[in-house]
C-alpha cells in the first residue's frame, strides 16, 4: 500500500471550509492543521486530528495511518499536497459531520524535484467531537 494515502489528506484539508467562526471555518482549520502536521512529518500530531474510529477503505485502521505517514515521511525529506479541484459541506441532517470530495497531486522528493507523484480522487467524512473536526472516514480512487 503507497503512502501517499495518507497524504491525500492534506490536500483535502488544506482547501476546505469558508471564513467567520462557522463549523466549515473549524473544518478549514482542521485542514491546515493536518496539511502542516503532513508537511512537516509531525506523525504524532497528524494522529490526533484522526478520528478514534477512522476508518481508511473501509479496512484500514488508525494504526495503518500511523505506520503509512512514518514510511512516507522515512522515504521523502520533502512531501507536498496539491488539490486540483474539492468541494466540502456539512451534512444538513446531522451537523457534526462533514464531508469533502477531492481530485490531488501528490509529490514526494529528497530535494526540489519529486520522486514520486500520484493523483487521487478522495472522499472524506469528518465528525465533529467536542468541537473538534476529525477524520473519520478516508476513501480513495
Amino acid at each position: 500500500m503507497s503512502a501517499w494515502k495518507i497524504a491525500a489528506l492534506a490536500v483535502l484539508l488544506a482547501l476546505v471550509g469558508c471564513g467567520g467562526n462557522t463549523p466549515e471555518a473549524a473544518l478549514q482549520q482542521a485542514a491546515e492543521q493536518l496539511q502542516t502536521r503532513l508537511e512537516s512529518k509531525q506523525t504524532g500530531a497528524l494522529m490526533e486530528l484522526l478520528h478514534p474510529d477512522f476508518q481508511a477503505q473501509r479496512q484500514y485502521d488508525r494504526e495503518w495511518a500511523r505506520r503509512t505517514a512514518t514510511l512516507m515521511f522515512v522515504r521523502h525529506r520533502n512531501v507536498r499536497v496539491i488539490a486540483l479541484s474539492q468541494r466540502s459541506w456539512i451534512d444538513p441532517t446531522y451537523p457534526d459531520r462533514g464531508h469533502t470530495e477531492a481530485q490531488v497531486a501528490l509529490t514526494g522528493a529528497e530535494a526540489l524535484l519529486p520522486q514520486q507523484a500520484g493523483h487521487y480522487q478522495v472522499r472524506l467524512e469528518w465528525r465533529q467531537e467536542q468541537g473538534q473536526w476529525q477524520l473519520v472516514r478516508l476513501e480513495w480512487d
